[in-house]
């Protein structure tokens, strides 16, 4: 059967043809262009960055991508969680690239290094923070007890929800 869809190669435009909106930026794009490992697309990234920041088109990303540059550089770059939170700075730093959320996802990277936790884990207390949750149901007393201004809550162990308030 024949599809009138276009595939996806077909769709593909140019950035330097009129769009009506913001570009998404893929965890791809940053990669290439902080590790230069394939020059043409380091290259291509550069010039993507460079019209954002000229005011030309408008960039956008999110915390997953943010989260999957964190998850990369550090397991298959090993770079040191300090390493990891340089480059993400600089990406999140970026004039014409928009993160929504961008607090939370820089308390998490704030506590991913200071505390010495998974980015995860530090997303979800900035996340619950954000929303005035303090106290945390978890197997993993250890890591999120680096977090003193958060309850830990073992389930199945004792627990008065009187204590949490």
């Amino acid at each position: 059967m024949m599809s009138d869809k276009p595939n996806a190669g077909e769709r593909a435009r140019p950035v330097g043809q009129v769009r009506s909106g913001p570009i998404f930026v893929d965890t791809n794009v940053f990669l290439r262009f902080l590790t230069n490992d394939v020059p043409d697309q380091a290259s291509a990234a550069e010039r993507l960055f460079q019209q954002a920041a000229r005011g030309e088109v408008q960039l956008m990303t999110n915390t997953m991508v943010l989260a999957e540059l964190v998850w990369v550089t550090e397991s298959h770059y090993r770079l040191p969680k300090s390493g990891v939170h340089e480059r993400v700075l600089a990406i999140v730093g970026m004039e014409g690239l928009d993160v929504p959320a961008l607090d939370v996802a820089l308390e998490a990277l704030h506590d991913y290094v200071e505390k010495n936790v998974d980015l995860i884990d530090a997303y979800n207390v900035a996340w619950a923070r954000s929303h005035a949750v303090d106290s945390f149901a978890t197997f993993d007393a250890k890591h999120l007890g680096r977090f003193e201004d958060l309850e830990v809550v073992i389930p199945g162990q004792r627990f008065s929800p009187s204590a949490a308030s």
